[in-house]
């Protein structure tokens, strides 16, 4: 938040700061708490539009990094319809015990297992203190950190938006590039009434197919069903079940993130990010790349930029690269 707020004085605009409630499903998980968190995903878009249309803010940048606040805020974007840009928080390391990389489903598994008593308490203090080592959504393909990845793909956050770790200088990089990005298109926006940088002009059904896409080539979170629907309706889109039910029919897995996998999103990220998965797709004609963005003019215009840059080499198949990379 510090860093967006001097990057949009840095751009000649007035940051103000305003906060979004976010329960945290790995908190709220096991007991009546998670009756809680699916309803304030809609809580968070409702005070995020009270603010917004009380205030007259010229523009948003939306900082959010849990399960509900990404679909909520997003969901918020599309009812004001005014300038609107997506920097998450960036995703966290993975963590490590005994040699092996851990994510929040590993501390689950640990919880299961000392209950079932085939670890001791020592033991699951050592899960508890090894498995998230910093902060950021959880390391894995959950909804969080597929949500990020869609609003990626969706146009409202630029490249890199879903995989830079939370951590990492880049990740303070994109915030200011965030902040630069709203003063812009708020000035393009109110000066040459350029509609292409409002958010029902992004998210279109074209943007939500390509985001739905790329949900299905990554294997990210079946949550991302459930929201992708409530942002459309909410930006008077007409997606719906049928339009998944027809790209899950002919859209290839091209990766697999844990918990699927022994991969994380950092390994994502080194692999060339949703760009990389993008461009892959776009390769395989699955894509609508002139859809608009928040960085660039159109999605194509993205990844002629960024597939190169990120992935290094084009030409190649993402899935090649996450295999290359190791781990």
């Amino acid at each position: 938040v510090d860093a967006v707020k001097l990057g949009v004085a840095m751009a000649g605009g007035t940051p103000i700061v305003f906060p979004a409630i976010a329960v945290c499903d790995g908190i709220a998980m096991g007991h009546e708490g998670m009756k809680y968190s699916l309803v304030t995903r809609d809580l968070i878009a409702d005070s995020t539009e009270a603010m917004a249309m009380a205030h007259q803010f010229d523009g948003l940048v939306m900082i959010p990094n849990c399960d509900k606040n990404v679909p909520g805020l997003l969901m918020a974007a599309a009812r004001v319809n005014i300038p609107t840009i997506f920097v998450s928080g960036g995703p966290m390391l993975a963590g490590r015990v005994d040699g092996k990389k851990t994510s929040l489903s590993s501390m689950f598994e640990a919880i299961g297992a000392y209950t079932a008593g085939k670890i001791d308490e020592a033991r699951l203090k050592v899960c508890e203190e090894s498995t998230c080592p910093t902060c950021g959504s959880c390391s894995g393909m959950y909804t969080a950190n597929s949500m990020n990845c869609l609003s990626e793909a969706l146009g409202m956050a630029p490249a890199g938006n879903g995989t830079i770790l939370a951590t990492h200088k880049e990740r303070r990089n994109l915030f200011l590039k965030g902040a630069e990005l709203i003063v812009k298109n708020a000035l393009a926006y109110y000066m040459n009434d350029d509609e292409s940088v409002l958010p029902r002009s992004i998210a279109t059904k074209q943007a939500f197919m390509n985001a739905m896409s790329l949900d299905i080539a990554m294997g990210g979170s079946t949550n991302t069903v459930l929201h992708l629907l409530a942002i459309a309706r909410e930006a008077g889109v007409d997606f719906t079940m049928k339009d998944i039910d027809a790209l899950s029919r002919k859209i290839p897995v091209l990766c697999k993130v844990s918990p699927n996998s022994r991969y994380h999103i950092q390994d994502v990220a080194r692999a060339g990010g949703v760009m990389g998965i993008l461009a892959e797709l776009d390769r395989g004609g699955f894509l609508c790349t002139g859809t608009s963005r928040v960085d660039y003019p159109t999605l194509a215009d993205a990844l002629k930029a960024e597939d190169v840059v990120r992935c290094g080499r084009p030409n190649k198949t993402t899935t090649n690269y996450l295999a290359a990379s190791g781990g």
